[in-house]
């Protein structure tokens, strides 16, 4: 069951805490959301006050406020991260939904790469079981055959269309994202196993098995949970 939350400071807490995960000379992947951009904002002022590291960022919207922050950037061709800093829209017992912000494909990449993988979240991203809809990015002209492969798994997939624009939303690759509600997700491996089998999905958001560590924040305080 989904617990209350979703604050404001609870998503600054997750960040800030995120943050001192990031050690002198450390690559750093940066997240792509609202409770990763805290900890950009925060590893920004630690970069400001002398901490030597560089990020790699996972989206557009995460490479300009890294910009903003004062991080030096690098990219995987020249460095691998030391920690990934990322958030979710669901996680149950260390598994993963991500994907809202559009960007999971990059976010799996770089967060999978990394030597430690550490999750920021308000109360309101936890749950005992993930059944959050899946977000499954596709090439465009795949987008039928790759709707009709999610229903034949039990999905009930959707374009997401673009909020101030008619069309849907394109990624950062210059893909669409099918939206799939499959309800609760008894097994988070066997569903990410056939998915990735489809041909046209470039990526879907399930991170099954890539977690460290989830950083829960709150109003008071985060606590921390090895995965």
């Amino acid at each position: 069951m989904k617990a209350s939350g979703g604050s404001e400071a609870a998503k600054r807490t997750a960040g800030e805490r995120a943050a001192e995960f990031v050690d002198d000379g450390d690559v750093v992947g940066l997240g792509t959301g609202s409770t990763a951009a805290h900890a950009i904002r925060a590893l920004g002022r630690d970069v400001d006050s002398g901490l030597d590291c560089r990020g790699i960022p996972t989206s557009f919207q995460s490479r300009e406020l890294a910009r903003e922050a004062g991080i030096p950037l690098a990219d995987l061709d020249e460095a691998t991260p030391d920690v990934a800093i990322d958030g979710a829209d669901q996680v149950a017992d260390g598994d993963l939904v991500k994907g809202g912000g559009a960007a999971h494909a990059r976010e799996k990449y770089v967060d999978a790469a990394a030597d430690r993988f550490v999750v920021v979240v308000d109360p309101s991203k936890e749950a005992d079981a993930l059944d959050h809809p899946v977000p499954v990015e596709v090439l465009p002209d795949a987008r039928t055959v790759v709707a009709d492969r999610a229903r034949d798994l039990g999905g009930d997939p959707t374009l997401r269309s673009a909020e101030r624009k008619d069309g849907p939303v394109v990624t950062d690759n210059g893909n669409l994202v099918l939206d799939c509600e499959f309800g609760t997700i008894p097994d988070p491996a066997a569903l990410a196993a056939d998915l990735s089998a489809v041909p046209g999905v470039v990526e879907h958001g399930l991170f099954v098995g890539l977690a460290d560590d989830v950083v829960v924040g709150t109003g008071d305080g985060a606590r921390v949970r090895e995965c």
